[in-house]
């Protein structure tokens, strides 16, 4: 597997070859330099949107804060909580709580320790703090006098996908409207092929992975902070599910990373609207109607598959969305933000897409994406490409400046500004007004 997973999000390869001394303290090649102000925060020279500055809140070194930073969730007083992927080895991930000094400074103080692979945390309706593990979802009490003593499984028994070629072991999950969690369970492969490259098939034809993976379940909400572990299937055939967002409308989007072949421009990313029952095309389709490599046409069916509502460009690795309601940016109120994780052409972007009053994203059919360093990337024939614009288009490697950016996920602030995590950098960001 290569860096990002080509698409599937989570840089394993960067992860194990640098080792645990890189998790430490980023190296010279990953430092942002900062010079000048960004409402507030140093800023760095990483170039912008006009309009818009990146401004540097933390970076990690030694011992002292997240060694992996991927969740962001904003408590009351300014502080945050931060999830710690820690590595990618059982037991290494922790939950930790952010604040600042009267200086600026940033004070970390660790919540939770022994953690496999923690991602996403939220707030329930409850008003309960929830954060996903590999393998469970569970809640604690960031405010408690000892938080990792109010630790408590909420559902347990998730698919543990375990450490593999391919694999995709993050859970992540969204609150529907009535309560009920919606959560990913990702596909332990990336094309459900054997070692021959034959499709692992059960007794009617289908891939043989997707009884159990592949999907989003729904989990029952049973009220004061429970939910029924048994649960029903909402969506599948989705390889890895770790942007999920639902509008208030009641939409539910899904950003797929897609599978792991080998050329730069092919497969593309996608944006689906999950609806209950839907099939999305995985392991059989990409794009709109190519069949996978090891499937054939008669297989893979791919015209009955459900279609994404947009094609993202190939690789770029989506691995959050977040709808903007800050006061900060007026022209982004309603927009999809979108993180692009990718590590080829389409690393290090912040997207801001348009929508449609339900939350849809607004499509260009056959438009061109002219938001890479070496030009334009045109889309297949007839394939819908998200409408809108990038906020870090220069979000490359400077050699003495900053690093390509790596971002994981978003948060909006109280006062409008934009956070985000970047994991392999160890630093947490801050988009702003110059």
């Amino acid at each position: 597997m290569k860096p990002i997973l080509f698409a599937a999000a989570l840089a394993l390869p960067v992860a194990l070859a640098s080792g645990a001394a890189d998790a430490q303290a980023p190296s010279a090649a990953r430092t942002y330099a900062v010079q000048g102000d960004c409402a507030g925060r140093p800023a760095t020279a990483v170039r912008m949107a006009p309009g818009y500055c990146l401004g540097l809140v933390w970076q990690g070194r030694g011992d002292e804060g997240p060694h992996m930073p991927r969740g962001l969730l904003a408590l009351g007083h300014g502080d945050w909580l931060v999830t710690d992927l820690g590595g990618w080895e059982a037991g290494r991930g922790a939950v930790w709580r952010l604040s600042f000094a009267s200086d600026g400074g940033a004070r970390w103080r660790r919540l939770a320790t022994g953690l496999s692979m923690p991602h996403t945390v939220a707030r329930g309706p409850d008003g309960r703090i929830y954060v996903s593990e590999m393998n469970r979802i569970l809640t604690l009490d960031p405010d408690a006098a000892d938080p990792a003593a109010t630790v408590r499984t909420v559902i347990g028994d998730l698919p543990d996908n375990r450490l593999h070629d391919n694999r995709h072991p993050l859970s992540s999950f969204v609150f529907d409207g009535n309560g009920d969690l919606l959560v990913n369970v990702g596909a332990p492969s990336d094309r459900c092929l054997d070692a021959a490259g034959k499709p692992k098939t059960d007794a009617r034809g289908a891939c043989a992975e997707e009884a159990a993976t592949a999907q989003v379940r729904r989990h029952a909400y049973l009220g004061d902070g429970r939910w029924a572990e048994d649960s029903t299937v909402f969506a599948s055939g989705l390889r890895n599910s770790i942007a999920l967002v639902r509008h208030r409308s009641g939409t539910v989007l899904q950003a797929e990373n897609s599978v792991d072949l080998d050329t730069p421009d092919h497969p593309y990313d996608e944006i689906n609207v999950l609806t209950q029952g839907g099939h999305y095309g995985w392991p059989y389709c990409v794009d709109l109607t190519t069949p996978l490599p090891g499937w054939s046409a008669r297989q893979a069916r791919c015209a009955d598959r459900d279609q994404p509502i947009a094609l993202l460009p190939p690789h770029a690795a989506p691995l959050d969305m977040v709808y903007y309601d800050g006061a900060m940016f007026p022209e982004l109120r309603g927009r999809l933000l979108m993180t692009w994780h990718g590590f080829r052409r389409t690393a290090g972007r912040v997207t801001a897409v348009e929508t449609d009053g339900q939350g849809r994203p607004l499509t260009d059919v056959g438009g061109r994406y002219a938001v890479y360093p070496r030009g334009a990337m045109p889309y297949p024939a007839g394939a819908p490409s998200v409408k809108g614009r990038v906020l870090t288009p220069g979000w490359d490697r400077v050699v003495g400046r900053h690093p390509r950016g790596s971002p994981v996920v978003l948060a909006v602030a109280t006062d409008g500004s934009i956070w985000v995590t970047d994991d392999r950098s160890r630093a947490i960001l801050r988009i702003a007004r110059p």
